[in-house]
C-alpha cells in the first residue's frame, strides 16, 4: 500500500550517520544519496524511507511511529543497541509485547529529530 515515507531532517549529515547504523543492524541500506537527501530500502532495492534536508522540520506528534520489519528478536536488540549508540533515545527496552499479540517482540527508539522508530519481529 504504501510506497516510501519521506521525513524532513534538520541536519542531513547527522540523520544519515544515525540512519545507516541503526538500519544496517536491520540490514536495510542506503539505497541512494543526492545533495538533499538519502533514502533506505531493502540491499538492491527500491526507497522505502527519504529522509530529506528542511529547513523548517518538525516530527508529527502523538501517535505517529514507523516501525521496521526485523527478521529475529536479535536483529530488534541490534537495531535498539545501534540507534541509542547512534545518539537515539530509548523509547521502550527490546522485549515481547504480549498486548500485541503473543510472538511481537519489538524495541522503541526516538531519532535525533524526534521521529518515533520500532523495530518488530512476530
Amino acid at each position: 500500500m504504501i510506497g516510501h515515507l519521506s521525513f524532513g531532517v534538520a541536519n542531513l549529515e547527522r540523520a544519515k550517520r544515525f540512519y545507516d547504523t541503526a538500519l544496517s543492524a536491520l540490514g536495510y541500506a542506503r539505497v541512494w544519496t543526492s545533495e538533499l537527501g538519502v533514502a533506505y530500502g531493502g540491499e538492491g532495492g527500491n526507497d522505502k524511507l527519504v529522509l530529506l534536508q528542511r529547513e523548517n522540520s518538525a516530527a508529527p506528534g502523538a501517535g505517529f511511529h514507523v516501525a521496521f520489519i526485523a527478521n529475529s528478536a536479535e536483529a530488534v536488540d541490534r537495531f535498539h543497541a545501534a540507534a541509542i549508540e547512534a545518539g537515539g533515545t530509548c523509547n521502550g527496552p527490546p522485549g515481547l509485547r504480549p498486548h500485541y499479540g503473543p510472538t511481537y517482540y519489538a524495541a522503541f527508539v526516538v531519532d535525533p529529530d524526534g521521529y518515533k522508530l520500532e523495530a518488530v519481529h512476530q
